[in-house]
């Protein structure tokens, strides 16, 4: 942040304040001994001054009062004083008292400057221009203290006005124009401003210009410059500036502010080496230069080294952290994203101050959440003494994205209980709910609410168009798509759409979506790519998916590693598992998704060992397996017949991995035992999950195993506690499977008791289907199906077909047993 340079000297005294003493003279002739010449009577203004410094511009203000003809000096130190002891306000009423009852004492520069000052802390722009008129009716001659103060003032009220176009009318600028003489102060306020504005090419020139006409920079010029310096991205003036500090000495290199700039500046031009190497130069460091530090590796994603320096700053002696430096500590630990070091800095944290800021404790929430310590991050939450909204939003964002949906929508409605407003991060958060939750109501109240109160934020589209999509109104987020300006989508909404698309099988409207954002001149990124990639998955056509293949090669996307797990998964879909092995292999970065992607690949081809053997090359190479892993090993060994390693598999993800099993890891377990013919186990096993088990597919798992093996009396036990959950009712599939289990037992009778229980409450078995590419359009077939609108002449196709089989069966059937004879 750019910095101005507006101290304020106190003022010199003019006038001589004389005590009240006595009336008495001294006689000439009784001889005494002279007085202490180092015994000093104070002054009435040294007096006022020392009361100041000590914290008491009040009894300042009250002893003041009791002066009959307060002189300008007097007055003068009583604003200096209130804006000393950050009272701004007091020091501008003070000054307006002393317009209204003293009209004729003369105002001088010191108490137009320290006005003016108190105008710009408190941003009273009209205050301002008022002390600007008096000065200029005043003072003949105003002193460059007043200009520069005058400058400063303009230049802090007016940036906190907002965007306003100071291209065309710069009141800093023509202030500037006005000054006859310009000293080092009023060019770092001119340097400064040009920053705050972000005309940071006319901020590098009015320093340059300051260097031609000879006035020699300070400290405070350096550290407002860098920030314009780095914002362009010149490199080599970085290095030329930097270069002149070293020059100018000691005083300038070792400079805390300035050492801090520059280590900002060369990490947002992306030299952290060069920050590191500034960082190691400086003689003593304070907290803002470890803070400075810090946060350029946060910057640069280098989390360990981030915490490593924190580490160091621990253990140096002379340095005192502060919130900010446990801060950015807290958000380095929270992206590692490791347990141990997440509840060793917590500790530390609780050790080290006394008194935990709110920001504090909302960053260890984030640090739990991170880690998937969710019930961590809610004891920290319930705990606090104090919230604010960033707390709420916190919890609520932790709750959604460890998958306790419902938890968070309840603590939406607490917050609001507790008197919290909603707020667009809030917003989201509810949204993302309403999208994992497949909750339309949720996200149409959500959306009301944003219509209501006029909300407005980046990205509100998109998450509705997703939310809408995975809630399954498709049309909905149609119409938020096409409400927006062709010319007014970005990317990202061109990707909600096409992913939209995508998750609710409708392909050929997202490769429709994905030509037309093509025609408009956008580039796809590797979302894009990864949603389009996933639609060849679903529709199982190799072809389209090579195609798409070619594309993020040449838009250089090929190595991202959203894409290389998209081209995985859609590769193991299609059928080419070698393909997807050999993405797999020659992918530089893997992370855990990738890794469960390969492995959920072999498991559905029947490789069961090769899944194995991934699993335990990702462990050796120190990625952490999550939920979903486990789910696709268990899944592995399940097809692959590979009983007694997924059980293994299943108590060392409880033991070693601390991962609570889910319905999905029961499932793949019951079904694992449930294929080989271990169906009793699986009976016991589902039986003692208790609560747990208490789940339609986990129970409809073990019926799929007992008609697999012939188990009747077990399946129909198994049925009755299906329709003990009170979910079988809405499950044609599990009666139909119950139906056929009866029927390959020849009991027909309970075959046609449940058929007719099935009709009588209208329930229909979803029919499976297929597609075909034909022509570059997506086909769709079902069993039987009379809809399709080619139906006639695919019969009779079919029929022509069927005729010349059997005819030619027919004719070569007696050669070929004569032949065999």
């Amino acid at each position: 942040m750019a910095a101005t340079s507006s101290a304020f000297p106190m003022p010199p005294s003019h006038h001589t304040d004389h005590c009240v003493s006595s009336n008495k003279q001294p006689s000439l002739f009784t001889l005494s001994p002279p007085p202490n010449p180092t015994l000093k009577t104070p002054t009435i203004r040294s007096r006022l001054s020392k009361l100041c410094q000590q914290g008491q511009p009040h009894v300042a203000r009250q002893l003041f009062d009791t002066i009959p003809r307060p002189t300008t000096v007097l007055w003068n130190t009583i604003v200096i004083g209130f804006i000393c002891n950050n009272m701004p306000l007091e020091a501008l009423l003070f000054y307006s008292h002393l317009k209204n009852s003293s009209p004729h004492t003369q105002c001088d520069s010191y108490t137009y400057s320290s006005t003016l000052k108190a105008c710009a802390d408190t941003g009273d722009l009209m205050a301002g221009k008022a002390i600007h008129a008096h000065f200029i009716r005043g003072l003949t001659y105003p002193s460059r203290i007043v200009y520069n103060s005058l400058l400063n003032m303009y230049s802090t009220c007016l940036c906190n006005m907002g965007c306003l176009d100071f291209s065309k009318y710069d009141v800093v600028h023509k202030v500037v124009k006005t000054m006859r003489k310009r000293d080092v102060v009023a060019w770092n306020t001119m340097i400064s401003w040009y920053v705050k504005t972000e005309r940071y090419v006319e901020a590098v020139r009015q320093f340059r210009v300051m260097m031609k006409w000879g006035i020699k920079p300070s400290p405070v010029s350096f550290v407002n410059v860098f920030p314009a310096i780095s914002s362009v991205g010149d490199y080599e003036t970085a290095n030329v500036l930097y270069g002149m500090l070293l020059k100018l000495g000691n005083e300038y290199a070792n400079d805390m502010f300035v050492v801090s700039s520059a280590i900002s500046m060369y990490a947002d031009l992306g030299c952290i080496d060069i920050s590191k190497k500034v960082f190691d130069t400086c003689l003593e460091k304070n907290t803002e230069v470890w803070n400075t530090m810090i946060g350029g590796y946060m910057q640069h994603n280098y989390f360990f080294q981030g915490v490593d320096l924190f580490l160091q700053a621990v253990e140096t002696e002379q340095t005192v952290l502060d919130d900010v430096t446990f801060l950015l500590a807290l958000t380095a630990i929270s992206q590692l994203q490791c347990l141990d070091l997440v509840q060793q800095m917590h500790a530390f944290v609780i050790k080290n101050l006394k008194v935990l800021p709110v920001t504090v404790l909302n960053a260890i929430i984030v640090m739990y959440s991170r880690c998937n310590a969710v019930q961590a991050s809610f004891k920290v939450f319930d705990k606090m003494a104090e919230r604010d909204i960033v707390s709420w939003n916190t919890m609520i964002s932790g709750l959604i994205q460890n998958g306790l949906d419902d938890e968070g929508v309840m603590l939406v409605y607490e917050m609001q209980k507790q008197g919290f407003t909603i707020d667009y991060v809030t917003v989201t958060s509810l949204l993302s709910a309403a999208s994992n939750l497949r909750n339309k109501e949720i996200g149409k109240q959500t959306h009301a609410y944003l219509l209501r109160h006029c909300i407005q934020f980046d990205g509100m589209d998109n998450y509705l168009i997703d939310m809408y999509a995975k809630s399954g109104s498709i049309r909905m987020s149609e119409c938020i798509f096409e409400k927006n300006d062709v010319q007014g989508r970005d990317q990202a909404t061109w990707n909600a759409m096409i992913s939209g698309y995508t998750q609710n099988v409708l392909i050929e409207q997202a490769f429709v979506t994905f030509r037309q954002m093509l025609e408009k001149n956008l580039r796809p990124n590797a979302v894009t790519l990864a949603s389009m990639l996933r639609a060849c998955s679903s529709l199982g056509s190799i072809d389209l998916g090579k195609q798409i293949h070619g594309a993020s090669i040449r838009y250089l996307l090929d190595q991202n590693i959203f894409v290389r797990t998209a081209l995985v998964d859609m590769y193991s879909k299609s059928g080419a598992i070698k393909y997807a092995e050999t993405v797999f292999i020659q992918s530089s970065e893997k992370t855990s998704v990738t890794y469960t992607t390969m492995i959920s690949g072999y498991g559905q081809h029947g490789m069961g060992n090769r899944a194995l053997s991934l699993f335990h090359s990702m462990n050796k190479s120190g990625i952490q397996p999550d939920a979903i892993t486990f789910v696709a090993v268990l899944s592995a060994c399940s097809y692959a017949g590979l009983v007694d390693e997924g059980l293994q598999i299943f108590e060392s993800m409880k033991r070693d991995f601390k991962i609570q099993p889910s319905t999905e890891h029961y499932c793949c377990v019951t079904d694992m035992l449930g294929r080989v013919g271990r169906v009793f186990e699986a009976y016991e096993f589902v039986k003692q999950l208790g609560e747990d088990g208490n789940v339609m597919e986990v129970w409809g798992s073990l019926l799929g195993a007992c008609r697999l093996h012939g188990h009747i009396d077990l399946g129909e036990k198994v049925a009755t506690r299906l329709l003990d959950l009170h979910k079988l009712d809405r499950m044609a599939g599990y009666h139909v499977l119950l139906s056929n289990m009866y029927a390959e037992d020849a009991n027909w009778e309970n075959v046609n008791k449940l058929r007719k229980e099935m009709r009588e409450k209208g329930m229909q078995k979803q029919v499976g289907s297929s597609w075909l590419y034909i022509g570059g359009r997506a086909v769709r077939f079902v069993s039987n199906d009379n809809d399709h609108p080619q139906c006639d002449e695919i019969y009779t196709l079919l029929e022509r077909l069927t005729m010349e089989i059997k005819d030619n069966h027919h004719s070569t059937c007696p050669r070929s047993l004569f032949n065999i004879r």
